[in-house]
């Protein structure tokens, strides 16, 4: 003879798994179950394992969530490069350079990385390059605020150099950190030395620009580096080129694309 207690079991699984089984054929569009049917006890525990994610989406919805809920920061990467010694920049920089702009901007310039001015500011495309920058941003119709900005290495190259490929390595992992952080819909990078380090490639960037290349899943724009511009004057072809990059992003982005005359 059976327990009391192993009788209760074997009626609180046969309830739950009658409710389960009512729960499904009214969802299924089965009408006139009797009420009476549908408020059967059953225990928390057992009402909480009927109640699981049945579908495909709701499989979905919870992955998503699992994603928000471990999501880093910038902050928190910040935080984890700290006073980073991690190649030889870090001895001859004034200050680490990590980045500036909009936290979930939907586009991202990455330079190669920071200059004289930037060291000492501590914020990336500060100085004429800077400069620039900001007026291919506002020629976009965008605003430095809306975007995001950063470089491949954080400390300045000696006399800026290009930096190397120790450097580069040393520094590659906080820089996709970032990206992911941010999660941009359009990269842009900035140069020869930034298009070359994100898409592991000697390709010359004249090569590269004018359309797009994939970057970890996220479509990635090279385009010439706005000091390539200063020397080349601010109506040349190259200037020229880069605006017709931008024009791609923007559609990609599916922004307005500002009306511009190129000058004869």
């Amino acid at each position: 003879m059976k327990s009391y207690s192993t009788r209760h079991s074997i009626q609180t699984h046969l309830a739950a798994s009658l409710t389960a089984y009512l729960e499904d054929l009214q969802e299924s569009g089965l009408d006139g179950i009797p009420p009476e049917l549908m408020s059967t006890t059953v225990p928390d525990t057992m009402r909480q394992q009927t109640s699981a994610p049945k579908t495909d989406r709701d499989r979905t919805i919870n992955a998503q969530q699992n994603v928000a809920e471990s999501h880093e920061t910038l902050e928190q990467i910040r935080k984890n490069l700290g006073p980073c010694q991690r190649c030889k920049l870090g001895v001859t920089r004034k200050n680490l350079v990590f980045g500036v702009g909009n936290p979930r901007a939907r586009l991202v310039f990455v330079g190669e990385g920071p200059g004289a001015d930037e060291d000492t500011q501590g914020e990336p495309f500060v100085g004429d390059a800077g400069k620039m920058l900001n007026r291919i941003i506002t020629a976009m119709g965008l605003k430095r605020e809306d975007v995001y900005i950063c470089n491949v290495v954080k400390c300045r190259p000696p006399q800026n150099r290009p930096p190397e490929s120790d450097e580069i390595s040393a520094c590659s992992p906080f820089l996709l950190r970032q990206l992911q952080s941010v999660r941009p819909e359009v990269i842009v990078a900035l140069g020869t030395s930034a298009a070359q380090a994100l898409l592991q490639t000697k390709t010359p960037i004249s090569k590269m620009r004018g359309k797009f290349h994939d970057f970890h899943g996220m479509p990635l724009m090279p385009t010439y580096h706005p000091s390539y511009l200063l020397r080349t004057g601010g109506n040349s072809d190259s200037f020229w080129s880069v605006w017709d990059d931008m024009v791609q992003v923007l559609q990609f982005l599916k922004l307005p694309v500002p009306d511009k005359s190129r000058k004869k």
